[in-house]
């Protein structure tokens, strides 16, 4: 984040005799903004009620969190031509990142900031398997600046805060905390997962998607993508996005790893009908018509225990170059954030009761249909 910025305003918030705080929510945000200094009418500083920190980070951050309205778009209640929204935010002089599944299926994208200006769109590039996409944008206003993406990794009980527009209010912000780390997200209606995932307790709903989950920093660690039920939300790290949006800008898309299997996290069941020394590490259930074909072997049959089918006979990966991999979000991770397609992968495996080695070259994730 612009640090002269954000402790200007922190110094304007304390100045005089009283705090300044934000006023969010406001049907009219044009009209708002205390700490620049321009507004089409004049603010009571003192009949404002004082802020927070969360207050200090929102002023810093809100300028460069868009609304974003898509045109084109199918209603899935009448068939006819409907429209979307979600939100987004300003990733240089020229780019917006918001989800996919936001602009979607649109024909057309406008913007809408915080001070009430509109702009033009032209959609850059979207990538399909991490639910993100840029947009270029005709118009930012002075007040915007880029956010930074942290270069940090989220950690469990970190503070964190949640700005975006959800079911259409403008300019809202919530707060929480880490929840969760390294999360694999099962993406709806989508055969495959989202790796590299970060949940959180911050309240997000429709209309949420695509914008910023910031630290206290003021730094992206993430871009909200899903809500998961009752304090459970989710967020694409930046750590992902820091890999997919410059090949965005740059390509058009981006290139993920592809090892064509099927695959199921070691539990003590699996452990014990595998004959394994512990339960760690990634069975792999089947090997499709890819990368891993002849380096790698699936199982050879099934056994119900509690009625659950446990794969038997195949390789368990322990280690990728080097790595460790106790479960398959560390798998997805290490494969999102560490590799490309055309790396050569180095594997440790468990296979017919022993340890063994393997390597091949890796694929590219298939196109989307």
């Amino acid at each position: 984040m612009n640090d002269s910025r954000l402790n200007r305003r922190r110094f304007l918030a304390a100045a005089s005799a009283g705090l300044v705080g934000t006023v969010a929510g406001c049907s009219e945000p044009r009209n708002i903004d205390p700490m620049e200094g321009s507004t089409s009418h004049e603010i009571d500083r003192e009949n404002l009620a004082d802020g927070s920190t969360f207050t200090d980070v929102y002023e810093a951050t809100i300028d460069s969190v868009t609304q974003v309205r898509v045109f084109g778009v199918d209603d899935p209640r009448t068939g006819d031509e409907g429209r979307g929204q979600g939100s987004g935010f300003l990733y240089d002089d020229s780019h917006i990142v918001t989800n996919d599944h936001v602009v979607a299926g649109g024909t057309d994208v406008d913007l809408q900031y915080i001070n009430g200006d509109w702009t033009g769109t032209r959609l850059v590039g979207t990538d399909y398997y991490s639910d993100l996409a840029v947009l270029e944008v005709d118009h930012v206003p002075d007040s915007a600046t880029p956010l930074s993406l942290t270069d940090r990794r989220p950690v469990v009980g970190q503070q964190v805060l949640a700005i975006g527009n959800p079911f259409g209010l403008e300019g809202s912000m919530t707060d929480g905390i880490v929840s969760g780390v390294n999360r694999t997200l099962d993406a709806p209606n989508r055969r495959f997962s989202y790796p590299n995932v970060i949940q959180t307790d911050a309240a997000v709903n429709p209309g949420n998607s695509g914008g910023p989950l910031v630290d206290l920093d003021g730094n992206v660690i993430g871009v909200v993508n899903a809500a998961g039920g009752d304090n459970i939300g989710f967020a694409i790290s930046a750590a992902l996005t820091r890999r997919v949006v410059p090949s965005l800008i740059e390509n058009g898309e981006y290139g993920h790893s592809y090892m064509g299997i099927r695959l199921r996290t070691v539990d003590r069941l699996i452990a014990e009908e595998n004959d394994l020394p512990s339960a760690t590490g990634v069975a792999v259930v089947d090997v499709n018509d890819g990368p891993a074909e002849g380096a790698l072997e699936g199982a050879d049959r099934f056994v119900r225990r509690r009625n659950e089918p446990i794969p038997v006979g195949g390789d368990v990966i322990l280690e990728m170059d080097g790595e460790p991999i106790p479960d398959r979000h560390a798998l997805s991770s290490h494969l999102a954030l560490e590799t490309s397609p055309g790396d050569d992968l180095e594997l440790r495996l468990w296979r017919n009761g022993r340890e063994t080695t393997t390597e091949f070259s890796l694929g590219a994730r298939p196109e989307v249909e």
